[in-house]
């Protein structure tokens, strides 16, 4: 009994929160494996004083990045929001609240999805086009719903599974370089939930990929560009 309980639970998260699962409609988590191209994204920013800092090691290096920031934050940070908007980077939609019980009910998917718009649409030239789910979890509800908000889900592969708890920067590194292929989307955090929190070693790792992973033949490119989809609405 137990281990078909733990089958039910495994089989239950690989649907709702894996990465790559593709049960509930397409959730791209790679882009074309024929191209030496990696995109660098960040989740649960804006998040100071760490986001203002990725933004000065990226444009020190030329490099554009995806941002999938969180509306409240948004609304905590405008300034850094419009900062990277201003430089190129992509701004898409991590939601409004970030919370786990919003991310459940059609309701409460709905109303977080249109309050994110509506945040996204006062700091921004135009809403994003581009969705990831908190913690990367889908319901069934929630494909339709995307649809009607003119959004598409996007997914990616972690950085290191324990970056949230931010390891030393080396390890995530090490961790990238051993993993890193050709249409790599990989998820870094520049945030915490949307409470902020300490990123500084994400900061230092993202500081030494921004010269290893070109150094490894990589280009850097954002999620729309990898993808080919529209970036905005």
């Amino acid at each position: 009994m137990a281990a078909v309980g733990a089958a039910g639970l495994g089989g239950a998260y690989w649907t709702l929160m894996s990465p790559y699962s593709q049960l509930l409609g397409s959730f791209p988590y790679r882009g074309r494996g024929d191209r030496r191209e990696v995109a660098l994204t960040f989740d649960d920013g804006p998040n100071e004083p760490h986001t203002s800092r990725l933004a000065d090691l990226l444009a020190g290096a030329d490099v554009k990045a995806t941002f999938f920031q969180v509306g409240r934050c948004v609304e905590r940070h405008p300034e850094v929001t419009s900062r990277l908007a201003a430089d190129g980077h992509v701004i898409a939609s991590h939601g409004y609240a970030h919370q786990f019980h919003r991310c459940w009910t059609r309701a409460a998917l709905r109303q977080d999805l249109t309050r994110a718009g509506d945040t996204f649409r006062r700091h921004l030239a135009h809403p994003p086009a581009l969705y990831r789910p908190p913690w990367l979890l889908r319901v069934p509800g929630l494909p339709s719903l995307l649809r009607e908000a003119h959004l598409t889900p996007v997914s990616g592969e972690f950085c290191h599974v324990l970056e949230v708890m931010q390891p030393r920067p080396e390890r995530i590194v090490d961790r990238v370089m051993r993993v890193v292929q050709p249409g790599s989307i990989l998820i870094f955090h520049d945030g915490f939930d949307a409470r902020g929190g300490d990123r500084a070693h994400t900061v230092a790792a993202v500081g030494h990929l921004l010269s290893a992973l070109p150094d490894a033949g990589y280009r850097f490119v954002t999620v729309d560009e990898m993808l080919g989809i529209p970036a905005y609405q």
